[in-house]
């Protein structure tokens, strides 16, 4: 929906576990294709791609996508790739997940019994035992709340499956507090005796990574006792409000008439949104202002919803004394306040060049002065609408990793040769796109919701990034895979760029070409610009509520603050766009996520530029970064780049090259 490129996080407990999902690129929801397609593109085995080797690095060209091989023809969904949960468990009542629950819960209370109150009289050898048989505990609960997470978001409407999921919830939250201890004792150590122990210790050195992360919480984590109440009383507060919202939002549905039809039809979100991407502006604007108009109507409850979760996120914040409302997800990130300030800086203040330009330009294409908020993610006169099938998809995704790196290609190659990808769209499926790194032990999965559109091909380079950089990284282990999400979309942007740049070269039509290019800097507008007006929602909002709680006219009031601000003049909104900050499951599941997807895009553009410049040996300095996991921090990762995201300039150097892509659209007319 408005909601470009982001994460939405199904917290499955309060132990640093998530269930990742990326939503689509451009727009989410909202760049999809008509809602009564049922069926999308099927075609014979393909030929290799044509490939031109004299193009510069980062555009080997696709060439004649869908034309290299057999007309496309409309095929059911259900023939598209489905994933199989069973290197997780083969069911909800398998007996190995039981016995895996017995086994973690014994585990866990050995551990408590073993290592409770000792930890300061242990070796660095003996510490690290501890810390491995930590990891090897919390790879079970993981698994078991990996399985959980994927199955529900299969259908959040199935109450079975809902109930299962809670179920597992509350269990494994109930097993991890035999472990709250260790964390909380581990970052009690004082540094001069853990620096000798690192030292004695090859086997703690291994953990080092993980040691500095976590004395990162020092002087911010509570007592064992308070820890242990937050833990528990997250699953009947905070985590009951999240599945309040996502099952409120499951449930709606938008009463929706075609021009050409006598009557309107019920339709999901992901459904009516897609009307807003369609080329009938009858149809987008009627779009808009259903959804507004239904948004509207449950605002009340989302208005409380977000109130009682910003309280919960305020008191939680106070007691463990963090000086901002977005400090804890700052250090979460582990990027310092005053990066992330440059950062929102530095993109406010590019606004004007950026996207009040763009969507000017656009209006003018559009054929007026201005563009009303319905067609802001409308298709552009030249924009290729056609459907692409699934196997045409993969070659184009395949080709531009494997164009830029064969091991890169290797590791992609796994996903579609095995069923870790499930991308038909069904009743009741989340209807967003994500990579969920499971554990180590096992493998990726990814969701999709493809039906057949460039920017659908676009979000499966995208999560396709993500799972080669989670099966990369998982060498690192169960406790140091897991990147913040600042480095979390390196390779995701950059499998996007990779598939944008072989698409670019190898489009000959001047027109296709523009639309294409337009298309992109509409992602990066949305990745980059959107994401920071999001943030700046959050902390009016967040920074409100610790005074009093927000009516509903006071968020939206804010909501449109924001808005316009950000997307500049050239917009125009009604009463019902007012609402559309409802639907946004960042801003209940993960407060200020959503500034990290411009820290990726600009880490990403920078990365690519010197990708570009100097490419000799840089696919195996980019694989290094990927498998280094969460064991380094930003600065670390970028040095053998030449890259510093603390020095103000890196942020311009992301912005410039957006900035560069509008003045050649303007320059093209």
């Amino acid at each position: 929906l408005d909601l470009q490129d982001c994460d939405l996080v199904y917290p499955l407990s309060r132990r640093h576990f998530y269930l990742k999902a990326c939503s689509h690129r451009r727009s989410s929801t909202f760049r999809r294709p008509r809602a009564d397609r049922r069926a999308l593109l099927k075609h014979p085995k393909p030929r290799p791609a044509n490939r031109n080797r004299d193009h510069p690095p980062g555009a080997q060209p696709i060439t004649n996508y869908g034309q290299t091989r057999m007309p496309d023809t409309l095929i059911d969904t259900s023939l598209l790739p489905s994933w199989d949960l069973t290197d997780l468990y083969p069911s909800a009542t398998d007996p190995k997940l039981t016995a895996d629950l017995k086994r973690a819960q014994e585990q866990s209370a050995a551990f408590q019994q073993r290592y409770k109150g000792k930890l300061s009289t242990l070796s660095g050898d003996a510490i690290a035992g501890a810390i491995r048989t930590f990891e090897a505990i919390n790879e079970i609960l993981w698994r078991i709340g990996s399985f959980a997470g994927l199955k529900r978001a299969e259908n959040l409407l199935d109450g079975e499956v809902a109930r299962f999921a809670q179920a597992m919830e509350e269990k494994t939250t109930a097993i991890s507090q035999y472990l709250t201890f260790f964390m909380l004792e581990l970052n009690e150590l004082e540094q001069t005796e853990l620096d000798q122990q690192l030292a004695a210790s090859a086997a703690l050195r291994h953990y080092a990574p993980f040691i500095r992360d976590s004395r990162t919480f020092r002087d911010h984590q509570m007592s064992e006792e308070l820890t242990r109440f937050s833990n528990e009383i997250h699953i009947p507060s905070a985590s009951a409000w999240s599945r309040l919202f996502d099952e409120t939002l499951a449930r709606l549905t938008f009463p929706l008439q075609a021009p050409d039809e006598t009557e309107p039809k019920p339709l999901s979100l992901t459904e009516a949104a897609d009307w807003l991407s369609d080329k009938d502006q009858r149809k987008r604007k009627h779009a808009g202002e259903v959804i507004g108009q239904v948004l509207g109507e449950h605002r009340p409850l989302f208005t409380h919803i977000t109130n009682t979760l910003a309280k919960n996120k305020e008191i939680l914040d106070r007691w463990q004394r963090w000086p901002r409302v977005e400090s804890a997800r700052n250090r979460m990130n582990y990027v310092e306040d005053e990066v992330v300030d440059a950062l929102i800086t530095a993109v406010t203040d590019a606004m004007p060049r950026l996207s009040h330009r763009y969507y000017a330009l656009k209006a003018k294409w559009l054929g007026g002065e201005t563009l009303p908020y319905y067609d802001r993610n409308a298709p552009l006169p030249d924009e290729d609408d056609r459907i692409i099938g699934w196997d045409n998809a993969v070659d184009m995704v395949m080709d531009a990793y494997t164009g830029f790196s064969p091991a890169l290609g290797t590791v992609a190659r796994k996903f579609f040769d095995n069923r870790w990808i499930d991308a038909p769209v069904r009743p009741g499926k989340a209807p967003v796109a994500f990579a969920h790194p499971t554990v180590p032990s096992a493998h990726p999965y990814l969701l999709l919701n493809y039906q057949g559109r460039v920017r659908d091909v676009m979000t499966l380079a995208h999560e396709l990034g993500h799972g080669v950089h989670q099966v990369l990284a998982g060498g690192q282990g169960n406790l140091m895979a897991q990147t913040p999400l600042t480095l979390a979309e390196t390779a995701s942007v950059f499998g996007e760029m990779l598939t944008f740049q072989a698409l670019l070269a190898g489009q000959d039509d001047p027109r296709k070409k523009r639309a294409l290019l337009a298309g992109k800097v509409e992602d990066m507008l949305n990745t980059v610009v959107r994401q920071i007006a999001f943030c700046k929602f959050e902390q009016q909002v967040h920074n409100r509520r610790r005074q009093a709680e927000l009516s509903e006219e006071e968020v939206c009031e804010i909501w449109l603050n924001v808005q316009r601000e950000s997307l500049g003049p050239a917009l125009a909104f009604d009463e019902g766009y007012q609402n559309f900050w409802t639907y946004i499951p960042h801003f209940i599941h993960s407060p200020f996520y959503v500034y990290a997807y411009a820290f990726g895009d600009c880490l990403v553009n920078a990365l690519f530029a010197v990708y570009q410049d100097s490419p000799d040996g840089f696919d195996a300095r980019y694989m290094d970064l990927l498998r280094a996991g969460g064991s380094l921090r930003h600065k670390e990762l970028l040095a053998p780049f030449g890259l510093d995201a603390s020095d103000p300039a890196f942020w311009q150097r992301g912005l410039k090259l957006i900035e560069g892509m509008i003045d050649q659209l303007e320059a093209d007319g």
